[in-house]
């Protein structure tokens, strides 16, 4: 189930003041959202994500239509405050955002990564501890998905 939030979440709001310690930046195979979305979200189990946009490029076709599926209309398309229930409904949230090249932040519940994408086609993933995203990053790449050596984001979100 997706729903649409009137304003930013406090998780988000927390994140963006203070993204978590440890980074790491892969490629976002456009080609190839499901698999790599599916691989990173394996390990974990989730019951809701939260995902916040802050620059849209083009019209977000892929997250109007999963909206409209749900019976939602969005005030306005290019600022979205969404809610996803469960762990299909957190899969096609995020694979929709990342296919239409959505600036935006993801933060699950429970907390155990974050992530920050952007229309450059590069997605961050961001944890509080090193094994955990030693793990998720072994996966990825295991699965054939390319990080980006040294890439950082800057503290500064959005």
């Amino acid at each position: 189930m997706i729903t649409i939030l009137s304003g930013r979440p406090e998780e988000i709001l927390r994140f963006r003041a203070g993204p978590w310690q440890f980074q790491q930046t892969f490629e976002t195979p456009l080609k190839d959202l499901d698999r790599f979305v599916s691989t990173f979200l394996a390990p974990f189990s989730l019951r809701k994500g939260l995902l916040c946009s802050f620059e849209v490029v083009f019209e977000p076709e892929h997250l109007l239509e999963l909206m409209a599926n749900e019976g939602i209309v969005p005030e306005n398309c290019y600022e979205l405050n969404v809610c996803a229930q469960g762990q299909h409904g957190v899969k096609a949230l995020l694979e929709a955002a990342l296919h239409d090249w959505v600036d935006f932040i993801f933060v699950p519940t429970p907390d155990s990564f974050a992530i920050c994408a952007d229309h450059d086609e590069f997605t961050t993933f961001y944890t509080n501890s090193r094994p955990v995203l030693k793990s998720l990053c072994s996966e990825l790449k295991q699965a054939g998905f390319e990080a980006v050596p040294g890439y950082e984001r800057p503290e500064e979100l959005y």
